[in-house]
């Protein structure tokens, strides 16, 4: 038996058949799995769990019914969020099976202490997304966006999208990626030396050292998905296998 984690899948309207693969990735491993770890931009934005059985997102039913059957098979379920779906909550946890994590979340996978978080902390050196990203998790900016009526919000979803998107194209490369000092402080502050994370898009398992200690730590990145790749990271006692 195994653990399974993917991220970046960025579902939305425009994309039904990443939606399709990843209804077929979860049947593919009912019989091998018994976890699978979500680690953020499951969704390309989410704007309240208030939209579920709503028209804007019944593309969403075929994932949101294989969840279930995945749970519904004994497989544990872990949803972590990312920069564009950090107002998932209980009402998606609740329709899914999900339990949600923390943004940073540290389990024993088959006796190394993991540290799972979805990166985008580990952008640093990217300083008006980080400002950005404070204003979004702030409880009472939150408040104040989910009272807005349902399409006001997806308006207004679509268009930070396209902020987003411009904005990226005028920053250098190596600003979105993380920033190698807070990876190993970031390690040692929870005292291990592996850490799972998405977000970058740039799938790799990486090497490096941590300060006093003999020992060689792992980055694990995991790959976004397309209409023609996906991409997991499969864990067992054994064995570590990332896939693109």
């Amino acid at each position: 038996m195994a653990t399974w984690f993917v991220s970046d899948l960025h579902l939305d309207a425009n994309t039904p058949a990443i939606v399709q693969l990843f209804v077929d990735f979860l049947a593919s491993i009912a019989d091998d799995a018994e976890a699978l770890y979500i680690l953020g931009d499951f969704f390309e934005y989410w704007v309240g769990d208030d939209a579920l059985n709503t028209p804007s997102t019944a593309v969403f039913q075929p994932v949101i019914e294989a969840l279930q059957r995945l749970n519904g098979a004994g497989v544990a379920l872990y949803f972590l969020h990312g920069n564009r779906d950090f107002l998932v909550s209980e009402g998606f946890a609740q329709a899914t099976g999900c339990g949600l994590l923390p943004e940073y979340c540290v389990i024993d996978l088959y006796g190394t202490p993991t540290l799972l978080l979805h990166g985008d902390t580990l952008c640093t050196d990217d300083v008006d997304y980080q400002k950005v990203r404070q204003l979004f998790r702030n409880p009472q900016w939150q408040a104040q966006f989910l009272a807005l009526p349902l399409v006001e919000r997806i308006r207004q979803a679509e268009a930070m999208r396209e902020q987003s998107r411009q904005a990226m194209q005028h920053k250098q490369t190596e600003i979105l990626d993380v920033n190698p000092q807070f990876v190993v402080e970031t390690l040692q502050t929870y005292g291990v030396i592996r850490m799972i994370h998405g977000h970058t898009h740039r799938p790799a398992i990486h090497d490096l050292r941590i300060h006093d200690d003999s020992r060689i730590a792992q980055r694990v990145v995991l790959g976004d998905w397309h209409d023609d790749k996906i991409s997991y990271l499969r864990v067992d006692s054994s064995s570590m296998v990332l896939e693109s």
